[in-house]
């Protein structure tokens, strides 16, 4: 058993806590679609790699990420990376500012798919942990650093669900040009704090319940992402919060899946300039035919910007009336609208993932 399939049991098991033994079919179906046909194995850490196996059988290898992490050096200009070798990883892992580039990349016999993937960080903190002051304390990756790609990881947040506090993070993003490339995140409540500056996430997996993307600032472009729904929520919660706020959540090319039928919508708006767009997306029954809705009855969607665009499935637009405070898009949103002109020739971003 993969890596990856070690995690989409954990979401599996989110969802039957849930929702019991009677279910349709799969509610976390691989989108295979969107695997790509090429393969390249990453089972080797390049020159200068510092390197992380769970066993201590490499030579001068740190049985920890987070030891790894620790060895990094902060102030250096000259680019660093950290190879890690297949295992479960069951740690919270901190990277703090660095100055340099880092590259994290997890085993693989194809970096292409994240079903390939043997790397396993996992964790179990949630708002319900006693002295955790916030919603980055309960992460399982918390990545402060600017500047970083990581590459082939599984990173869980194991805590389930709760009927109160049950804020339980996978990935905490909190600086710009972060990317993230054939990851595999699960939760069940706010599983990805995209929070901060540009960011990047690349034939991923997503897998949560209750406003499971979200946060407050950040620019960030879902290229070909896999979402799946294990409980009855919301998938977005975008707190862009002013019109001079550059908040902007685009996914382009998704496949929305689940097991219960009109269970989840696109997006609540978390601050009343929520920024979002699903375009070219497949959006399967879990999708409630409004598609979107508020967050309560009081807070005002007057500025609020929720799009759509050339969408298709059960759960697209036409299956019934759309929320009054969405639109139909005449025109995609382009890359360079979310992530700037020029951003594919910068460091921290892997074309070859965006195909």
């Amino acid at each position: 058993m993969t890596g990856f399939h070690r995690l989409l049991a954990l979401a599996c098991l989110f969802y039957v806590a849930i929702a019991g033994p009677a279910v349709r079919r799969d509610p976390l179906a691989i989108n295979t679609s969107i695997s790509l046909a090429r393969s390249k194995k990453q089972t080797s850490p390049s020159k200068g790699s510092l390197v992380v196996d769970a066993s201590g059988q490499h030579a001068n290898s740190y049985t920890t990420i987070s030891a790894a992490v620790l060895a990094l050096q902060p102030n250096t200009t000259t680019p660093q990376s950290i190879f890690i070798y297949p295992g479960t990883y069951n740690e919270q892992v901190y990277i703090g500012p660095l100055t340099s580039l880092l590259t994290i990349q997890g085993y693989t016999p194809n970096t292409y798919a994240y079903t390939s993937n043997l790397v396993s960080l996992t964790y179990n903190l949630s708002r319900n942990t006693p002295g955790l002051a916030n919603n980055d304390a309960t992460s399982t990756l918390r990545l402060w650093s600017p500047n970083t790609k990581i590459y082939n990881l599984n990173i869980t947040n194991s805590f389930g669900q709760a009927a109160k506090n049950g804020q339980a993070l996978a990935l905490s993003a909190q600086a710009s040009n972060q990317s993230f490339y054939a990851c595999a995140f699960a939760g069940y409540q706010d599983t990805i704090y995209a929070n901060e500056g540009r960011q990047l996430y690349a034939r991923s997996y997503i897998a949560g319940a209750v406003d499971f993307i979200f946060g407050l600032r950040a620019r960030a472009w879902f290229h070909a992402a896999d979402i799946s729904v294990v409980g009855t929520g919301f998938i977005t919660a975008n707190g862009r919060d002013a019109a001079n706020n550059t908040s902007f959540y685009v996914f382009n090319e998704a496949r929305v899946t689940g097991a219960t039928p009109n269970s989840t919508v696109l997006g609540r708006p978390w601050r009343t300039f929520s920024r979002v767009v699903f375009q070219r997306s497949f959006l399967g029954d879990v999708v409630k035919a409004v598609g979107w809705e508020r967050w309560d009855d009081v807070q005002s969607t007057d500025d609020v910007y929720y799009g759509e665009y050339k969408n298709y499935g059960p759960g697209a637009a036409g299956a019934g009336v759309r929320a009054n405070f969405s639109r139909q898009l005449t025109q995609r949103v382009s890359e360079e609208e979310v992530l700037g002109e020029g951003f594919r020739a910068e460091a921290w971003v892997d074309t070859a993932f965006l195909t």
